[in-house]
């Protein structure tokens, strides 16, 4: 169904939607929807700083990994 939209139907929802709401309403929509656009991005940002500041330990060495290697999984499926 969406398919079958052209150029000159999302012209006409555009006009439908223009007309329904008005310039005004439309605005203030945007606006909004680029503030929340705006708000993900820096929380996106924050958490991606914050798990790069948690991977050093309190006396700042690297965190260690300690993910089982194959050896391991190995052991666990003969067992």
């Amino acid at each position: 169904m969406l398919n079958n939209i052209g150029p000159a139907g999302l012209l006409l929802i555009a006009i439908v939607v223009l007309v329904l709401f008005g310039r005004g309403k439309i605005a203030s929509l945007m606006g909004e929807v680029g503030k929340g656009i705006t708000a993900f991005k820096r929380g996106v940002k924050d958490s991606t700083e914050e798990i790069e500041n948690a991977s050093t330990t309190a006396d700042g060495s690297a965190a260690r990994d300690v993910t089982p290697g194959r050896d391991a999984a190995r052991e666990r499926d003969n067992v």
